[in-house]
């Protein structure tokens, strides 16, 4: 597919024109190594990334290399070390990419209903009926199985982690009577086949499994579902050439926009067509993090009062300040509606 012709705005047009020195860098660049978070099997995940990634390559002009990790980690340490240039992400990994492997949040993710997010969710077996709530997980978590998600989810580890687990002071590492970390997928397969009792995921992966495996998939049930998270951000590594950038940008906000063989490919992705997004959009993810280490703070019996203070005060200040970037934030967005 050809999308030489694309343009963003003038804006862009002169961005490329005045990135002179960018523009020579810029021809230095004979590879784009993009990582995929692994939600699933590398293998699943290549077959619906593949046509999408082959065609970023044609747009660039350079080669573009699929780059998997066995967990979130490792797609961060890639771009931390240079190994990943541009990556899709969830917030939580996003903000690690952000805050500590030079990474930059340029676009974001559309379902293909057009939801401006997802819902993280605690699953369970269709036919276990004594769990059919949240409050049920806690009650019986001492008899239960459960199975977290990595570390660096956001609708696996952070959100469950908050809603579920520090509002109503649970550890889950002690809670259940075996907690174990995997992916999104291992996690619904392992709730299906009667491995774990109970387990975190999100609306998308579920929604994937029902197309994937929907055998599977009508074995299952939502226990509780979490207020709305962003949709999933698109990084990238800060140091690629200015002019490299524009490009990207420029595949990632038109793909899909028009070519039917390209909403084809978003489809198999369950994407509509990209929108433009910042580093902004990790505030309620970072609000989130902030409460959480507030909270574990004020339950810490064994720290000093003076020392918890400190901490807290800490804290506090830092959401103030997200706060106030977050109202203006709605200021202007309110402005211009």
């Amino acid at each position: 597919m050809k999308h030489w012709l694309r343009t963003l705005s003038l804006a862009t047009t002169m961005t490329v024109a005045a990135s002179g020195s960018a523009l020579a860098a810029d021809k230095d660049i004979k590879e784009i190594n993009f990582g995929i978070i692994s939600t699933e099997s590398s293998q699943n995940l290549k077959s619906v990334w593949t046509p999408f990634l082959d065609d970023m390559q044609e747009e660039l002009g350079v080669e573009v290399n699929a780059f998997f990790a066995s967990d979130y980690a490792g797609i961060i340490q890639g771009m931390r070390f240079g190994k990943v240039d541009v990556a899709w992400y969830g917030n939580k990994s996003a903000m690690e990419a952000v805050d500590r492997a030079n990474g930059e949040i340029f676009a974001q993710t559309v379902d293909n209903e057009g939801n401006p997010g997802y819902w993280s969710l605690l699953i369970a077996r269709k036919d276990n009926e004594k769990l059919n709530t949240m409050q049920d997980v806690l009650d019986n978590a001492k008899d239960l199985n459960f199975g977290n998600g990595d570390p660096n989810s956001t609708s696996g580890y952070l959100v469950p982690g908050y809603y579920v687990f520090a509002l109503n002071n649970v550890d889950p590492k002690t809670a259940f009577k075996r907690t174990v970390n995997a992916s999104h997928e291992v996690n619904l397969l392992s709730v299906a086949n009667g491995q774990l009792d109970v387990a975190t995921n999100n609306t998308e992966n579920l929604r994937r499994l029902e197309i994937t495996n929907p055998e599977q998939h009508a074995k299952l049930k939502v226990l509780w579902k979490s207020p709305l998270i962003p949709a999933d951000p698109i990084v990238w590594n800060k140091e690629l050439p200015e002019a490299m950038k524009v490009k990207i940008k420029n595949f990632f906000l038109t793909y899909g926009t028009e070519d039917a063989a390209e909403k084809a490919v978003l489809a198999a992705l369950q994407w509509a067509p990209f929108v433009e997004s910042s580093n902004d959009q990790l505030l309620p993810i970072r609000q989130l993090e902030l409460f959480k280490s507030k909270q574990e703070l004020e339950q810490n019996a064994s720290m000093a009062a003076a020392e918890k203070a400190e901490k807290i005060a800490a804290i506090d200040k830092q959401l103030t300040e997200l706060g106030k970037r977050q109202a203006m934030i709605e200021k202007q967005q309110a402005s211009v509606q």
